[in-house]
């Protein structure tokens, strides 16, 4: 069986479909482009109308080039709305996020084992060097504009042996990075029994043997706790690199969001962390157009980020999720209003990442060669194009020698 796996959204989704490729090719099913496949699993994301529709414009290309293709679809759009996916062309089975381990269960083929389907997805496969290992799933905040909790469902912790036993899996499959990540990270082992944290799970991860470093994946600012801050600047296992999600500049529109921090806590984060880490990536979220939003809102979040240290800016335009206290929140912000802050925000956003590319320059730092050896990823999450000569996934330390067209350097 040949089979193709597209995923949208976050690292969590990732995540996810990287455990459904690796029980199908256990199972002996091969990776094929998505026209040549005899299944298609699409991996939905809902958190914007854009994701939707981008869902639905990828089942219709395939089911229109290929069509004899059976596609599962899966992921938070497939929760949240399977009515509007259970009648699309090609479309054979839905399911929902709390169906994915049963769907795994089925890929798998093996009774009633409920172990890992085995390593097949070596560094590599897919395009990807690094493995985004899932820890946690699910959500119990009440963000108003976030559908998220209604389609991941309350925080579910995977217990700290099971980790490191995936952890020992991976490095034996050759994996030199793993990216820690779940749908609200902070919220690590606050379910299980005894009750852990993640800090707890970062401490027992720095002594992990092998030779495998972590990346924290998205932290909300509440959770970034000193001693997290600890790890990264002295263990030496954890990439100096936090992404920490503002969504606002503004305390006002930050309350009506229902964020549990202010603006000036988030400063104050910030500079805290690039005191201690100086070349350390610090990136956030940003939502431009939440409904409510003033001129006076939107120009006190530009100023807000663009004088934070930060390094680099995901913005997303506001879109209404249906059964979101936002949805129902008036006045709405006009659409071409919308585009227009979000286009001022990405453009702060490029300035910001290139002060932090030029801050850069002369620095040497370790990183992972990616893609055809030819560019580095490095632990302070900047893509570094070297000269050709390497094979994926090694170990190197790059010297950084300009940031124009694009960081460049050499090995050090």
């Amino acid at each position: 069986m040949k089979y193709a796996i597209h995923t949208f959204g976050c690292r969590v989704n990732q995540a996810d479909s990287f455990e459904i490729e690796e029980c199908l090719r256990a199972g002996g099913a091969q990776g094929a482009p998505a026209d040549e496949a005899d299944v298609v699993v699409v991996n939905t994301c809902t958190v914007t109308g854009a994701a939707d529709q981008g869902a639905r414009t990828l089942i219709r290309r395939v089911a229109r080039r290929n069509a004899s293709a059976r596609i599962i679809v899966t992921g938070c759009y497939a929760t949240r709305a399977p009515e509007a996916l259970a009648s699309m062309p090609g479309v054979v089975r839905l399911v929902a996020n709390d169906g994915k381990a049963q769907l795994i269960k089925d890929l798998r083929g093996s009774g009633d084992d409920d172990g890992p389907c085995g390593t097949r997805i070596e560094p590599g496969v897919g395009g990807r060097t690094a493995y985004s290992l899932r820890v946690q799933t699910g959500c119990e905040e009440q963000c108003a504009f976030c559908v998220i909790p209604s389609t991941r469902g309350p925080s579910r912790s995977r217990l700290p042996s099971d980790v490191l036993a995936g952890v020992d899996r991976l490095a034996a499959a050759g994996y030199r990075e793993l990216w820690l990540v779940g749908v609200h990270l902070g919220s690590y082992g606050r379910d299980l029994a005894p009750s852990s944290s993640l800090v707890e799970l970062l401490r027992a991860l720095d002594t992990a043997p092998g030779d495998v470093s972590f990346r924290i994946s998205s932290l909300e600012p509440m959770d970034c706790r000193p001693e997290v801050v600890d790890l990264l600047e002295k263990s030496g296992r954890f990439a100096p690199h936090l992404h920490l999600p503002l969504q606002h500049g503004s305390d006002r529109v930050l309350a009506a969001m229902r964020r549990p921090y202010s603006v000036a806590h988030c400063r104050q984060l910030v500079d805290d962390i690039r005191a201690r880490l100086p070349h350390a990536s610090i990136g956030t979220d940003v939502i431009a157009g939440f409904p409510g939003e003033t001129d006076a809102d939107a120009e006190e979040c530009e100023r807000a980020v663009e004088a934070m240290p930060l390094s680099y800016l995901h913005v997303f335009p506001y879109s209404d999720r249906p059964g979101t206290a936002a949805a129902a929140m008036t006045p709405k912000v006009e659409p071409g209003q919308v585009k227009a802050r979000a286009a001022r925000l990405r453009d702060i956003g490029a300035r910001l990442s290139s002060r932090f590319v030029r801050s850069q320059v002369g620095s040497a730092r370790p990183g992972l060669t990616l893609d055809d050896g030819t560019t580095v990823l490095t632990d302070n999450f900047l893509k570094v194009a070297i000269p050709p000569g390497l094979a994926r996934n090694v170990r190197v330390r790059v010297r950084i020698d300009t940031d124009s067209p694009g960081p460049m350097g050499r090995l050090v």
